[in-house]
């Protein structure tokens, strides 16, 4: 079974506690969420940072309109540092998804580092290059100009290496 991983970096004109208050909200998420994601968070949240341990129940629609449900966990906080979210039901067979703050150049670098597996084996991997590659960097597109948008100009790393 193949372990994927995604990362990407963004650059954000904002400084790492506003960028922690920001990405450590759960209800924030559904803002860099593609619409067509059918994206709603199921369970009431006190508007407060994620902790350790914490669990996440979302309904996601990635194909087709078809509701699944999806639950992470917390898996590990460092306040103005880093989280992890894991899943513990949903559609992947692994999910580990790191997102790390770093202050640099007046700003803040955001970093996601995304381990995934797919369930069903040979067919699994099928569906991941026909469908789920792309729909992840779909959803992280959006993201980058979701937060573009809401925090003005960034830069990816790419603007960022002389």
């Amino acid at each position: 079974m193949t372990t994927h991983l995604l990362e990407r970096e963004q650059w954000l004109p904002i400084s790492i506690g506003e960028a922690w208050s920001f990405f450590s909200s759960p209800l924030n998420l559904a803002k860099i969420t593609p619409d067509d994601m059918g994206f709603v968070i199921r369970q009431p949240f006190q508007d407060k940072p994620i902790y350790k341990g914490q669990l996440i129940t979302y309904t996601v629609s990635p194909l087709l309109g078809i509701p699944l449900k999806w639950v992470t966990r917390i898996a590990k906080v460092e306040a103005h540092h880093r989280f992890v979210d894991t899943q513990i039901t949903g559609p992947y067979k692994l999910w580990w998804h790191q997102h790390t703050f770093i202050e640099k150049d007046g700003g803040t670098l955001m970093k996601d580092k995304v381990e995934y597996r797919l369930p069903l084996g040979p067919l699994g991997e099928l569906v991941h290059g026909w469908f789920v590659r792309k729909k992840l960097e779909q959803i992280f597109d959006f993201r980058f100009q979701a937060l573009e948008k809401h925090f003005g100009t960034t830069r990816s790393r790419d603007t960022l290496v002389a």
